[in-house]
């Protein structure tokens, strides 16, 4: 195999002239040129120099070798100096996914103060709820997903499956977000700072995900009944707007409360209390490289505060 340095000393005879006069430029021996392109013309399978007095001439193949050697050593240079770039965090490419309430919480004040810290590293942002985002990111379509689950759904078998196993993957633990129970202004229970969630068990649902769906629903019947759902959407702007409006009651997470009107509808804590375990995961190998770090090391400390 024809290695870098072998070319870049051939390049220096074909220069210079003489083995001498290369090693003089080269900073190192006479036998040490001698010893390099001897490999070189094994790995290659033909003379690539030959000795005309004092000087060393070039073959065809030698002649062949030297006009491509001044395009590879360009590339290997420029390769070197953008993984260079990269490792010290002056470039770098991070490809994000999260859920719509991290996207619109977490991410923004996260990804400033990235750009702030390392303004050459950019961050695109696409939008999917786990388990798609998990997916994704063992897909190797991103580099790190914003995902959740519920508290529990690591230890009961029944409800384990592979969109909850995140065994194979670095985990950052960002948050535990605390579902809110939300009602409209003119509710019975308005006024009360939390109630028990069989307390809402006649009144109509409006629901969100499909995780959160089923999560609601295995809650509701804990607590000895089944929520009657009126609406479902995905939507956070629309559960609370539907609730404003007096069509129904709901539960949503503490993030999602961040980025919606509250007119027209109170909050309430709802017992018992259901939380989600906010995540970003990535693979171990991504986890070393040092713009998805300091984009991990960003989610933590936003969480944080």
């Amino acid at each position: 195999m024809i290695e870098a340095r072998h070319l870049r000393v051939l390049r220096a005879v074909a220069a210079a002239g003489s083995f001498s006069a290369a090693a003089r430029e080269l900073g190192c021996t006479q036998p040490a040129v001698s010893q390099q392109m001897k490999a070189l013309e094994t790995s290659a399978g033909t003379p690539l120099l030959i000795r005309a007095g004092r000087e060393m001439r070039l073959t065809e193949a030698g002649e062949a070798l030297v006009r491509h050697a001044a395009g590879v050593l360009a590339g290997l240079t420029a390769a070197e100096e953008e993984v260079a770039a990269i490792a010290g965090l002056r470039a770098g490419r991070v490809r994000l996914v999260s859920f719509p309430s991290g996207s619109s919480t977490l991410v923004p004040a996260a990804l400033a103060a990235l750009r702030a810290a390392h303004p050459g590293t950019r961050v695109s942002l696409v939008e999917a709820e786990p388990p798609r985002s998990v997916e994704m990111l063992r897909a190797g379509d991103c580099d790190i997903a914003l995902a959740f689950r519920y508290e529990g759904t690591r230890t009961e078998g029944a409800r384990t499956d592979a969109a909850e196993d995140w065994g194979d993957l670095v985990a950052r633990p960002l948050l535990a977000d605390r579902l809110v129970g939300l009602v409209p202004e003119t509710h019975r229970l308005a006024g009360k700072e939390s109630v028990a969630i069989e307390e809402l068990s006649q009144d109509p649902w409006i629901v969100g995900c499909p995780r959160c769906r089923s999560q609601l629903i295995e809650v509701c019947r804990s607590a000895g009944f089944a929520p009657r759902i009126d609406f479902a959407t995905d939507d956070y702007p629309a559960v609370a707007g539907l609730v404003a409006a007096g069509l129904g009651v709901a539960v949503l997470p503490g993030l999602a409360l961040q980025s919606v009107r509250t007119e027209g509808l109170r909050t309430v804590a709802v017992n018992p209390a259901v939380r989600r375990e906010v995540v970003a995961l990535t693979l171990p190998d991504l986890a070393r490289v040092p713009a998805v770090a300091a984009t991990l090391d960003h989610l933590e400390r936003t969480a944080g505060r």
